[in-house]
């Protein structure tokens, strides 16, 4: 059985690109979500193996939409991905309870080690 994905991210074109690398492996993706709260709340319906999470977000940045989806599932596995590699942010994500962390724009192998370390 192939493990499913949601895909958080506020730009369509990064959405479709990583969906597109994931589903090329084999990833069912299950889901997307363009919002830190559409994130939190297709994560609670769809109850994915493995979230992609942008950290720049209209409403609510990828940073809470973690600390949320964490609250909501301490067990969730959850991959970041953003153009802004910025220490600080890694740190506060991983933090927040994300697994790992890529920065776009992404090699795809790069994308695929993660997501395979995350899923352990």
């Amino acid at each position: 059985m192939s493990h499913t994905v949601l895909v958080c991210d506020d730009a369509i074109f990064m959405r479709t690109m990583i969906s597109d690398i994931l589903a090329q492996s084999g990833y069912e993706i299950v889901g997307e979500a363009e919002t830190g709260v559409q994130a939190i709340e297709r994560y609670k319906q769809l109850k994915p193996d493995l979230v992609t999470m942008d950290i720049v977000m209209p409403d609510l940045g990828g940073i809470e939409a973690v600390r949320e989806i964490v609250k909501f599932d301490p067990a969730a596995r959850i991959l970041m991905c953003s153009a802004m590699g910025q220490q600080a942010l890694v740190v506060e994500a991983i933090q927040a309870g994300a697994r790992d962390f890529v920065v776009k724009p992404f090699q795809p192998s790069r994308v695929l080690e993660a997501v395979q370390r995350v899923l352990g």
